[in-house]
């Protein structure tokens, strides 16, 4: 089978590339430059002259903050990329995985959130995230939608990264200790991505490791199990302004996953400590 992974310099594209490359797929990666998704007519060529049988986007505008200054951008990039993609994909038949995020909901829920659940996006990147959900659905017959949030990997920047970073500046750190979420680690994310779009299995899901934390509670763990001396100090969202509002609570149900038979993630905890131990650069 072929398969396209558009996205692929990017922190999940990368680690999508890296699993691909071990199977049996015919795999056409093509990074930003290679393949501008924003560009309707060269995605339609490409899409067409390859034929393949799936197609999984991993381009993504994700600068959340920027995201409210540059909205044409992001909408750009993160709804109407999608698109090109979505229609280039029914042109040929091939199936469609778009990866979406926590944004699209606004963190007032107390409990985890299922796919189906209402959603209200507060910021452009959140808003523009939901529109390429919607193009997908409305204009694709074969497609899965993948909710992540918290990404973190070998690849790219990420929060894990910037914590050990800044514990060799600084003695004492601030993180915010009243946003909750779920850490994704990429390659169990990857893991199911590639599991997921072999099967004829369409709709929305929620992919995160299992549990949930603070990002304050993050920040802990990530020095715990380095074993690395730091004073992290727990702030509230208000004492960190930002551009861009976060959600709250942007813990995700992995309501689909379970009941379509797929295995549940590994716990957040135990995922990070193999990260840990992995060879990457800060």
């Amino acid at each position: 089978m072929k398969v396209v992974v558009t996205g692929a310099n990017g922190q999940l594209g990368q680690e999508l590339v890296r699993q691909l490359q071990q199977t049996n797929f015919e795999l056409y990666p093509f990074t930003k430059s290679e393949l501008d998704i924003t560009n309707e007519s060269i995605v339609n060529e490409v899409i067409t002259k390859i034929e393949p049988d799936i197609i999984i986007n991993a381009a993504a505008y994700t600068k959340v903050d920027q995201a409210e200054i540059e909205e044409e951008t992001a909408y750009l990039v993160n709804a109407f990329g999608q698109r090109n993609l979505v229609v280039a994909a029914e042109k040929v038949g091939a199936k469609i995985c778009y990866i979406s995020t926590d944004y699209v909901f606004d963190g007032s829920s107390m409990i985890p959130y299922r796919e189906y659940d209402r959603t209200n996006p507060l910021g452009v990147y959140g808003k523009s995230k939901l529109v390429g959900e919607e193009l997908t659905k409305s204009l694709c017959s074969r497609y899965f939608i993948v909710r992540t949030a918290w990404v973190y990997g070998e690849f790219g920047q990420n929060f894990v990264k910037t914590m050990l970073r800044l514990a060799k500046e600084k003695e004492e750190i601030h993180v915010v200790n009243d946003q909750i979420g779920s850490p994704t680690y990429t390659v169990d994310l990857a893991r199911f991505i590639i599991d997921l779009v072999q099967t004829d299995k369409f709709g929305i899901y929620h992919c995160t490791n299992s549990g949930s934390c603070s990002w304050y509670e993050f920040a802990t763990a990530i020095f715990e199990e380095s074993n690395i001396n730091v004073k992290v100090n727990p702030i509230t969202t208000e004492q960190l302004p930002r551009p861009a509002a976060r959600p709250k609570y942007s813990v995700l149900d992995n309501f689909a996953m379970k009941v379509n038979g797929f295995p549940m993630l590994r716990h957040w905890r135990e995922a990070l400590k193999e990260f840990l131990k992995s060879d990457f650069r800060i």
